[in-house]
């Protein structure tokens, strides 16, 4: 794969070439990350990512919509995959995809970025910050354009109406209310 210089730039910083790039779902993921017994990370791979990436001639007026097939997360524990896909947290037989959609981009200082938008999950919607980095822009070895982002956050899973917990006996819980998690999203210029 060979890197693809553009024209854009955003401050001196290169940026994508303006488009509508679709994600490849067999590139792309989302990371979400547990405290477990309040010691221990717990990490939960979602493998059923879509959706678009639109670049603007504006890179700041650019935006993203990404589509999580919430069934697909897998935390290397069956069991425990069963319970996530249950109505205590992800609840997916009624809600089968989590969503997050832009609405604004944000030059922090250099290459740095923010990217504000909606996150749904279980039908509750509520507004995240993301810090994301633009990856580079490639040609891959069939002749498309290829472009890569990584972004992260944080959020109160509470604040989602997933609120199932369990008490321990030392004290605290056995799940953590806050979440990180990360998209590594690579795309594909239609």
């Amino acid at each position: 794969m060979s890197t693809i210089s553009t024209s854009n730039t955003l401050s001196g910083i290169e940026t994508p070439a303006t488009g509508t790039y679709a994600i490849d779902a067999s590139h792309s993921n989302l990371v979400v990350t547990a405290r477990h017994l309040m010691v221990s990370k717990v990490r939960g791979l979602f493998s059923g990512v879509s959706g678009t990436i639109t670049i603007a001639d504006d890179p700041l007026a650019s935006n993203v919509e990404v589509v999580v097939q919430a069934d697909t997360i897998d935390t290397r524990e069956p069991q425990r995959d069963a319970h996530l896909k249950a109505a205590d947290f992800l609840d997916v037989e009624n809600h089968p995809e989590i969503t997050f959609r832009s609405t604004s981009v944000e030059q922090v200082k250099g290459e740095r970025f923010r990217l504000a938008g909606e996150l749904t999950i279980r039908g509750v919607t509520k507004p995240v910050v993301l810090d994301f980095d633009y990856q580079g822009t490639f040609r891959d070895p069939w002749g498309g354009t290829r472009l890569g982002f990584e972004a992260k956050g944080e959020i109160d899973r509470e604040d989602w109406d997933i609120t199932w917990n369990a008490a321990l006996e030392t004290g605290g819980v056995l799940v953590s209310k806050k979440l990180t998690f990360e998209f590594e999203l690579q795309a594909v210029k239609q």
